[in-house]
């Protein structure tokens, strides 16, 4: 079995200079991860006091009901107007879901919480940080971002080139060393970082794919929109036991559809 990576990078610091680290190539024939080179941070700015907005929307959330402090000081810390378009910059700290092209969205700051927040209740997060967690659609790279903060290491897939070469790029300059881009299809997970003791899906199928409860590790939770029987979209948990699966049904959520090879 070939060795995991490992990363040395501190959580909580993990935004200001962390140690530098390579990031693995997949095996043959699987996904391959893309190192991101080691750039100075990016001037903020944008016209606006992004951390005065963070802090507005982080003192939201919890009123909302995110109770992990983890989760609302990982969203308090990352820039979500990095992610999206200059146009759409003044809406970035609003609570809704923004195009960021290929006909695909960046997700509500609600909706990132409460799967990050649901996450973090796994048994497995009760000793300290997540192992490992897998993200099923990278998107524009703001969960990945987030995760890196909540999770040692972070592998995080992504089916369309277009989307995954901008994350790449957006995710350069805030130098995060945990955290793995892969391009493939997410339908199959990632199976050389298993077990996982997260894993966070952006996208909903008429089912919950078997590869992802196979990765899961026991103790682990994994979190993902689902559709149910009416065609609706639920919020969908499934903790790993030692006697199996259990699955919970949550909220009703909306999801841009799970699709599977690469485009």
């Amino acid at each position: 079995m070939s060795r995991r990576p490992g990363f040395p990078a501190r959580l909580d610091k993990a935004m200001q200079s962390p140690p530098r680290g390579a990031l693995a190539p997949a095996a043959q024939g699987k996904p391959l991860a893309r190192a991101l080179p080691i750039l100075p941070v990016a001037p903020a700015g944008l016209g606006m006091d992004s951390a005065a907005v963070r802090t507005r929307m982080v003192q939201k959330l919890a009123a909302q009901g995110i109770q992990s402090t983890q989760v609302l000081a990982a969203m308090g810390t990352i820039e979500r107007h990095r992610f999206v378009d200059s146009a759409l910059v003044n809406q970035a700290y609003e609570d809704t879901s923004l195009p960021i092209g290929l006909g695909q969205t960046i997700s509500k700051p609600s909706v990132v919480a409460r799967m990050l927040d649901l996450l973090l209740a796994a048994p497995l997060a009760s000793a300290g940080p997540l192992a490992r967690v897998l993200e099923i659609g990278t998107g524009c790279g703001y969960q990945a971002a987030v995760l890196s903060l909540l999770a040692r290491e972070v592998y995080s897939i992504e089916r369309l080139r277009g989307l995954h070469d901008k994350a790449r790029d957006l995710l350069r300059p805030l130098r995060l060393p945990n955290v793995h881009l892969l391009l493939g299809d997410g339908m199959a997970g990632f199976e050389k970082g298993a077990p996982y003791a997260g894993i966070v899906a952006a996208a909903g199928g008429e089912a919950v794919p078997q590869a992802w409860c196979d990765q899961l590790a026991v103790g682990g939770r994994l979190v993902a929109p689902t559709q149910m029987a009416d065609g609706k979209q639920a919020l969908v948990v499934i903790d790993r036991t030692a006697q199996g699966l259990k699955q919970s049904v949550l909220e009703a959520v909306h999801f841009v559809p799970l699709k599977s090879g690469i485009a």
